[in-house]
């Protein structure tokens, strides 16, 4: 495998180049049953009970005016530029950018030309930021934000032609991701990061970690630096993001798969094929650092891929991995309390065919009290999705699965299948609505439902909340407890909205009636609630504007009334760039948005383009959300 090539594709696209799946065309029969765009709305499309009042008919007939009565701006139009835009009346500014000084030493550090060099890579904003939560400590407003991965041939030196040729240069992929804990101060000219706080702090893949939980000291996860099994190093392809009860922040693991290969034998073990894990890796890490290198420890890998929280208000406190919540592929982690006070963890991993999963703590959290132990100390669940719109939660559980407790946690998707959950169309944020009880999960695309079972074997078949074959424009699910108790084991289910483009399609890839050529997208990806209960929803899709993509523009960030099921358009993001990470600040008149992996040579205008934090505000001085 060429690795100059690899790191140029996406990490669903490396996944299936390293294990391609089988071809499978058994679900065609399934897929005949055709679903007409005005069949599926009478099915398990629906907005609340105002909006089913109305009839689909009136949903359709939205405009992109008529949707501008339901929210605080004009949407905007798609763009296809190398540009930020917001509606009339907000504007914009760059918070924060990759490279940019969190500490006075570093100031300098970043060229245009060059980059950042290894000795100061720990001590500057890092590359493509993802998920973030904001946090007030002491008066003072603090970010925590995500670095999900690098693009190499921007951060290494050009001659390396992306691909790191010594220790040095693998050291300075390994700091310009994980997390970044920094304050920011409003001193009159808009947000800004607070060089030197005391509270500013990098978290990289070199970071001594601890653990907790049942799988903490197994051996599953001992190595020969650790032979306990207690101290892992490192946080990696830290994508989605929570915040705690308690004030803390949880960064998601991902696609931590591809960091890890061999100079020796494949070694074998259960869950490497089911993980994605292989013998080259995407960054050639195992060339230069033992630690990567499966030959030498096969188990590391299984340090990965966890939920780990940090402390955003002690930079000397030890992050914590919490084995409790499961090993897969985290997008975030939405943290809700059940009825009696248990603490509830709602989670998706991101990868065709694979599950939702949620936590409920043993014990219960009050107010003001700290979250010692509740997430070491409870029951995994993972989703099933009933054709009728009913579902239920599948406790992982050694009766459940044939698994010991460990081998559940660690192998969680195996752990999943078992069970029988339903294979998902690539399950990415989940919000819960802060006026009511009711959970949001973006499914952001499948090209592979109906076609290929997934990794595990487990069919994907045509129906349920996942209706389309080769679903390449994503949809939302959203579900409701029984009774309003997260706590719950039942729940009902219906889709609040299936992207798609009804210039290009007349069926159900035209997308659900609260789709319009005035607000199209693909691929919903990050979603949260406001305060007011209005859900925006960020996209990592297509943004070639060509054949079934055509007049869809750039990412975007859109605005969505789950009463009525209008949406609007209000952000579009550079051509190339995801729009990921949402968070506003503590008076919620900005709020500040990710922008990842943009083309061009966005923000400056020259040299590398630099993925960044953007502050966004009214001009009016209103909230933002």
């Amino acid at each position: 495998m060429d690795i100059k090539k690899t790191t140029d594709l996406s990490w669903d696209d490396f996944d299936e180049l390293r294990d391609p799946r089988p071809d499978s065309n058994d679900f065609d029969a399934v897929v005949e049953q055709a679903i007409s765009r005005r069949g599926f709305l009478g099915g398990v499309l629906a907005f609340g009970s105002g909006a089913l009042a109305m009839g689909a008919g009136m949903l359709g007939a939205t405009s992109a005016r008529a949707q501008a009565a339901a929210f605080p701006f004009e949407p905007i139009d798609i763009a296809t530029d190398f540009e930020i835009h917001v509606p009339q009346g907000y504007q914009w500014k760059p918070l924060v950018k990759w490279g940019q000084a969190l500490f006075s030493e570093a100031e300098g550090a970043y060229s245009p030309e060059t980059g950042v060099p290894v000795e100061m890579s720990d001590k500057v904003f890092g590359e493509n930021t993802d998920g973030m939560e904001l946090f007030l400590v002491d008066g003072k407003e603090l970010v925590a934000v995500n670095s999900e991965y690098v693009n190499p041939k921007i951060n290494l030196p050009a001659s390396s032609e992306g691909v790191p040729a010594n220790a040095d240069e693998v050291m300075l992929l390994k700091n310009m991701q994980g997390v970044t804990v920094m304050e920011i101060a409003d001193n009159g000219n808009g947000y800004e990061v607070v060089l030197d706080s005391p509270f500013n702090r990098r978290i990289t893949h070199e970071t001594q970690m601890t653990m907790d939980g049942p799988a903490a000291g197994s051996d599953l996860v001992k190595t020969n630096a650790d032979p306990e099994g207690m101290s892992p190093k490192g946080t990696m392809n830290n994508c989605g993001s929570g915040k705690t009860l308690w004030g803390t922040y949880l960064t998601c693991e991902e696609n931590f798969n591809g960091y890890f290969g061999t100079t020796g034998e494949m070694p074998e073990g259960e869950g490497y094929s089911r993980y994605g894990i292989g013998a080259e890796g995407r960054y050639a890490y195992e060339k230069y650092d033992p630690r990567y290198d499966l030959s030498q420890e096969p188990n590391e890998p299984h340090r990965h891929g966890w939920i780990t929280e940090i402390d955003p208000s002690d930079p000397e406190s030890t992050p914590v991995k919490h084995t409790a919540l499961g090993r897969f592929k985290h997008e975030n982690a939405e943290m809700v309390q059940a009825e009696d006070g248990r603490v509830v963890v709602y989670m998706g991993d991101d990868e065709r065919g694979e599950f939702i999963y949620k936590f409920v703590s043993n014990g219960t959290w009050s107010d003001g009290e700290p979250g010692d132990g509740l997430l070491s100390d409870g029951t995994l669940y993972v989703a099933k999705f009933n054709p009728d719109q009913t579902g239920e939660w599948l406790a992982l559980t050694p009766d459940a699965t044939g698994m010991s407790m460990e081998e559940i946690l660690v192998f969680s998707r195996m752990a999943g299948s078992k069970v029988g959950a339903t294979t998902m169309d690539r399950p990415e944020w989940i919000a819960c609505n802060p006026l009511k009880a009711e959970t949001y999960c973006a499914l952001t695309n499948n090209k592979n439902r109906g076609l290929k079972p997934n990794e595990g074997g487990d069919e994907t078949p045509v129906g349920g909340p996942n209706p389309r074959e080769a679903n390449n424009y994503g949809q939302i699910v959203r579900w409701t407890p029984e009774n309003g108790d997260h706590g719950a084991i039942d729940f009902t289910w219906d889709l609040y909205v299936m992207a798609g483009n009804p210039e290009v399609h007349d069926d159900a890839y035209a997308g659900s009636e609260n789709v319009t050529a005035g607000n199209m997208f693909n691929s919903p990806d990050g979603m949260a609630f406001d305060s007011t209960g209005m859900l925006w929803i960020q996209t990592d899709g297509d943004d070639s504007n060509e054949g079934d993509f055509a007049g869809m523009g750039n990412n975007q960030m859109l605005v969505g009334n789950t009463e009525t099921g209008d949406i609007a358009r209000f952000l579009t993001a550079p051509n190339g760039a995801e729009v990921t990470g949402l968070c506003w600040s503590a008076d919620r008149k900005v709020a500040f948005v990710g922008i990842q992996h943009p083309g061009g040579a966005w923000p400056d205008g020259e040299g590398k383009p630099r993925s960044s934090v953007i502050a966004v505000w009214r001009e009016d001085g209103e909230t933002v959300g």
